[in-house]
């Protein structure tokens, strides 16, 4: 499964991802609440586990709250050290699907999880296909055609694309493109964006009455119709 965990604790942190990668698990990981708002809502993941108290100005219920109201149903489960009976019922008012409090035995944890996922996989269909105005992704099959018309991307033409569909009608910076489409977290001053980029018009774009892919100056590019 891919995970989110959204924990400010270095040690427990650590000790999840360890634990949940060991058991062939993808984990995607933020360790204050924007960053883990921002993931949780420009991505897909199977469950996401997360830390009640959080730094950053956002807790663990606005990350949640924010997910309910665009109807997003991801499988939440809950980590606190408020035990108390008001805090669990705030949680899962708030529309968290489980609730842990610390400190907690990593096998119970991994039951949790798995749980959740079984329940969601009965309720949620997939998302199989990514759609912006006459663009259209298949992620099954790994197709791109605009209109009637096939595109032929390589690999990495697909991951940018895929993450600039994901994030239509919001700017995307290169530091997000670096870290998400190419697993650097770090600048390597190099222009391969805007080579992979160019490319990638000339593909989606040059052939057809209307640009989709734009570039934001000083901010990154945006996918959008105008």
């Amino acid at each position: 499964m891919r995970i989110l965990l959204v924990e400010d604790d270095p040690t427990v942190r650590s000790f999840i991802i360890k634990g949940l990668r060991e058991t062939g698990h993808l984990v995607e990981e933020a360790d204050n609440g924007k960053d883990g708002l921002f993931l949780a809502v420009s991505e897909n993941f199977d469950i996401i586990i997360l830390d009640r108290m959080l730094p950053g100005g956002i807790d663990g219920l606005r990350i949640l709250e924010t997910l309910r109201a665009q109807n997003n149903a991801t499988p939440v489960l809950l980590l606190s050290a408020l035990a108390d009976v008001d805090e669990r019922v705030a949680g899962l008012r708030a529309g968290g699907d489980d609730y842990m409090t610390k400190p907690f035995a990593f096998s119970e944890l991994l039951a949790r999880v798995e749980a959740l996922a079984r329940r969601g996989s009965a309720e949620q269909a997939p998302q199989t296909k990514l759609v912006v105005a006459d663009l259209e992704m298949d992620l099954l099959s790994r197709t791109v055609k605009r209109g009637d018309e096939k595109i032929d991307l390589q690999p990495r033409e697909f991951r940018l694309l895929e993450f600039l569909m994901r994030h239509a009608g919001q700017v995307v910076t290169r530091t997000m493109l670096l870290e998400r489409v190419w697993d650097y977290h770090f600048d390597p001053q190099t222009n391969v964006i805007d080579v992979h980029v160019s490319r990638l018009r000339q593909k989606v774009d040059k052939p057809f009455d209307t640009a989709l892919i734009h570039t934001i100056r000083n901010a990154g590019y945006i996918l959008r119709a105008e």
